[in-house]
């Protein structure tokens, strides 16, 4: 790619007619942020990423702001990174605020996708658990792959017993997503299981892990999340910040950033090898395959398929 096929475009961009990709609202002292690409399924792409950059930004710098609430609009919290709709926009340029790196869209090969990926993967998640304000994660239907980022850098996450969480990206040869929290948020037994397998857990299971906090119908899950939110935002705010980071200092000193660290590089040797060895870095698989995939392997069904958007509106 050059210089020449880079497109500059704002993170406050529409994706689509629902309105803004992030919804953001005040209600009293607490902040909602909202993924708003139900028709994908609230998949992330840097237009996305970048707009939460922006909304929690704003969140942090509102004084009568205690708490945030992350949520996504429509049936499913997330189903991951964008990997194919129409609006991918892995291309474009952005900013770059989470890490002091060149830009991707004048590389090539794994300097691009190193750069990319070390800012709005890895390096927007590490700046967002970072954020002073403590932070709820309010998950409904499904929360795969880059969606358990998301949650995971949130410092607690309420579920609806809807709810459902996998990391399938080792069916692409890749050891998990980059944000690599996995030991840390499911313990290193289940970490294994869920990354052998790729299989989905539910949201009791993952309350039984200590993943998430608490577990509610869907229809309670808004009110729940709020009133928690709520509850926090009567504590001290400096109090809170001190915890948040005394509590994230004790997680680094077990291992968790350096853990990632050493786990990234091993994510993009993966995606050198699928680049070397197959037709792309994702070992030619999409969201259409990778569901496929999972059907063979004996996944039990759900409702509806969360990875993917209606044929005609795949890319």
């Amino acid at each position: 790619m050059t210089d020449r096929d880079a497109i500059s475009r704002p993170p406050d961009e529409s994706a689509d007619a629902a309105g803004p990709v992030v919804r953001y609202e005040r209600r009293g002292r607490i902040a909602v942020v909202t993924m708003n690409r139900p028709k994908y399924r609230n998949a992330q792409n840097s237009v996305m990423t970048y707009a939460l950059d922006s909304a929690f930004e704003r969140a942090v710098n509102d004084n009568d702001v205690r708490v945030i609430v992350l949520t996504g609009a429509g049936d499913h919290f997330s189903a991951g990174h964008d990997i194919g709709t129409p609006e991918r926009d892995i291309h474009v340029q952005y900013d770059r605020k989470a890490v002091i790196w060149w830009d991707h869209t004048d590389k090539v090969g794994a300097d691009a996708r190193y750069a990319r990926e070390t800012e709005v993967y890895l390096g927007m998640c590490r700046r967002w658990r970072e954020i002073p304000k403590p932070s709820i994660a309010m998950v409904h239907g499904a929360c795969i792959a880059g969606g358990l980022m998301l949650a995971w850098v949130c410092d607690l996450i309420v579920a609806s017993d809807d709810a459902f969480f996998a990391d399938p990206v080792v069916r692409m040869g890749i050891p998990g997503v980059e944000y690599f929290a996995h030991p840390w948020m499911l313990g290193p037994r289940f970490a294994k299981e869920a990354l052998f397998t790729g299989d989905r857990f539910s949201a009791q299971r993952a309350y039984e892990l200590g993943m998430v906090n608490r577990v509610v119908p869907r229809a309670e899950l808004a009110e729940t999340t709020l009133a928690l939110a709520d509850r926090i935002a009567t504590m001290p705010p400096f109090g809170l910040s001190l915890v948040k980071r005394a509590v994230n200092q004790c997680e680094d000193l077990m291992g968790m950033r350096s853990g990632m660290d050493s786990t990234f590089g091993l994510h993009h040797v993966a995606h050198a090898h699928n680049s070397e060895t197959g037709t792309d870095a994702l070992a030619g698989m999409n969201a259409r395959s990778m569901k496929s995939a999972a059907e063979a392997a004996g996944a039990a069904p759900d409702r509806e398929s969360p990875a993917q958007a209606p044929a005609a509106e795949r890319a």
